[in-house]
């Protein structure tokens, strides 16, 4: 037999579904569904906090309890890094229309806000083995954020290194004015001379920190995919390395391997 809060939250779930509540609305007060319902606020607020876990509703500090608008989804394939790879020989122009990210959401360049923010640091041991240098190596460190203007959160959480002696052959390479950069990482590189040959990704997942789950407003209980990248140049030199953090509750990724015939 389901339980008083279960009962609830059926109910909810079930008006939200069918329409009764759209996204974006806001639910009655805790106070009118306690009436409403004839139980505690304590089981009340057992039932609200299912239907957050579920992605369902989200709490909005000082306002409310509000109908969740579904985000717009992420589809990251592996194709998109040789999608990069042919546009770096297209002109300009033609770069600056469009991105990975409305590669990966289908969106238009003017629906998205882009923040990037570039600082130098040293290399800690983890990246400066991934980078092939000594630990202490001046590296770029660039941080990104994108996300659809209508949306709170960002699509992904972005953070890339890149070998300071190595870019600074291009001082442009330093500066985060010059971003968004039409093409990306790759067109990037190519201005100092780097083709990249490969390119190799560690998939995992794991719950969010705090932080993570605020910037992406996740709903309770949802786990981030973490997606760490490495670019290799066509002689086998690591020359960028990126930690990606993706929001598990609209994310899908897809891996093509197209194989020999024999």
């Amino acid at each position: 037999m389901a339980k008083a809060y279960e009962r609830i939250a059926d109910d909810l779930r079930d008006r939200i579904r069918a329409g009764e509540l759209a996204p974006g609305d806001q639910l009655p007060s805790e106070t009118a569904l306690v009436d409403k319902y004839g139980k505690s606020l304590p089981t009340l607020r057992q039932a609200l906090g299912l239907l957050q876990a579920e992605g369902l509703i989200e709490k909005q500090h000082g306002r409310g309890n509000f109908v969740r608008r579904p985000r717009t989804p992420i589809r990251r394939t592996n194709l998109r890094h040789q999608w990069e790879k042919n546009r770096v020989r297209e002109p300009e122009q033609q770069r600056a229309g469009t991105g990975v990210t409305e590669h990966d959401t289908g969106l238009e360049l003017d629906d998205l806000i882009f923040h990037a923010a570039y600082r130098e640091v040293e290399a800690e041991p983890e990246i400066a083995e991934v980078l092939g240098v000594e630990v202490g190596t001046a590296l770029v460190e660039r941080t990104y954020r994108t996300r659809y203007r209508v949306e709170p959160a960002p699509f992904t959480l972005v953070r890339s290194f890149l070998v300071r002696d190595v870019v600074a052959e291009n001082p442009k390479l330093l500066d985060a004015a010059n971003e968004p950069w039409p093409g990306g990482t790759q067109s990037q590189l190519s201005t100092i001379g780097i083709e990249l040959g490969r390119i190799e990704e560690l998939v995992t997942a794991r719950p969010p920190t705090a932080e993570e789950a605020e910037e992406l407003a996740l709903p309770p209980g949802t786990a981030v995919i973490v997606l760490r990248k490495t670019s290799y140049d066509v002689d086998g030199r690591a020359v960028e390395h990126s930690d990606v953090i993706l929001p598990g509750d609209r994310t899908e990724m897809l891996f093509t391997t197209n194989l020999e015939r024999w």
